[in-house]
């Protein structure tokens, strides 16, 4: 039983700082990070550790993270019981659900980071990733897809969300809670979500060459960004007000580009689900989806845009994509 640690960047890997520049830039190696965490070397869970790329999470792109999740499948299917990546947490929650949409294993893939560098008072990484490869070990998280581990707290990947900018509590899940929680160092699994088949594997070529748009809905919104999106993007999530509404003066608008290219209704609310049939006024959910858009769900902007990412990039359009998006919302 071994467990692959591979580790990025972000703050749990910032150590330090460089002359004439200001702020914590220096990164901590995987021996380092595994150094500085009382009791890891007690687990009795042999940790092979893999410093893959030095990216500030605010930097990482798909290619590389799908880059990410080959180097864990692999390690699982080397014998590994489970992988645990250490990224920054700018991103975590779209590089989570990314890795989520394709990992295709029984053992557990979690993500984990921190919140306070180790040059501040009471740095949060060492207790992450010390509950991250508990996680990662034990039985109980398997076929549970990739989990996110912060704060003690065990999270699908597909429902949580980074809520604050600089509280340690900041994951959170707030249409589901968390799946678990480490307590005294045990593993407890609450819930066990149902898994889904992964989505094929997609060309880094043609992931690179599929462009979608986020686009959030504003007070007295006039569209005019919008303009010319489909001549430059492939697909466009709209990110509307409460239970996926716009101003009605942008209705038609989206109707038409609904028309030309793929365009998925989200709410930019933060948490809860884009209706489907409750308001019918122009502008409301069910007069947008007449117009072609697609519903959401449950799926935040954020997501929402991996999603129809991977979907356009995959090749799927038409009823194809409707079906998938359908049953992944």
């Amino acid at each position: 039983m071994s467990i692959v640690l591979i580790t990025l960047g972000g703050t749990i890997a910032m150590g330090g700082v460089d002359a004439g520049r200001p702020g914590v830039v220096n990164r901590l190696t995987g021996a380092d990070l595994t150094a500085a965490v009382p009791g890891l070397a007690d687990l009795g869970t042999p940790l092979e550790v893999r410093d893959v790329q030095a990216v500030p999470s605010a930097s990482l792109t798909y290619r590389q993270v799908l880059d990410v999740v080959d180097v864990a499948s692999a390690a699982v299917a080397g014998g590994a019981t489970g992988v645990v990546v250490t990224q920054g947490t700018d991103t975590l929650e779209e590089t989570a659900y990314l890795a989520d949409l394709v990992w295709p294993h029984a053992a557990p893939l979690v993500f984990t980071g921190a919140m306070r560098n180790p040059t501040l008072a009471g740095p949060d990484g060492p207790a992450n990733l010390l509950a991250a490869v508990r996680v990662a070990a034990d039985a109980g998280a398997r076929d549970l897809g990739t989990l996110v581990v912060m704060n003690d707290e065990v999270h699908a990947a597909r429902w949580v969300r980074k809520t604050h900018s600089t509280s340690t509590a900041t994951f959170a899940s707030p249409n589901a809670g968390p799946v678990g929680h480490v307590i005294e160092g045990e593993v407890r699994v609450l819930t066990r979500p149902e898994r889904r088949d992964p989505l094929p594997r997609v060309e880094p070529d043609r992931l690179d060459g599929t462009r979608v748009a986020l686009y959030p809905v504003t007070l007295d919104d006039d569209g005019l960004l919008l303009g010319g999106i489909a001549d430059t993007h492939h697909g466009l999530v709209v990110a509307g007000f409460g239970v996926g509404h716009v101003p009605a003066g942008l209705a038609p608008l989206l109707g038409d580009l609904a028309g030309r290219m793929p365009v998925l209704l989200t709410s930019r609310s933060g948490a809860g689900s884009v209706l489907r049939h409750t308001y019918g006024a122009v502008g409301s959910e069910t007069d947008l989806q007449r117009r072609g858009l697609l519903n959401g769900g449950l799926l935040d902007p954020y997501k929402g845009r991996v999603l129809l990412r991977m979907l356009l990039a995959a090749g799927l359009d038409g009823a194809a994509l409707a079906d998938a998006v359908a049953r992944l919302r």
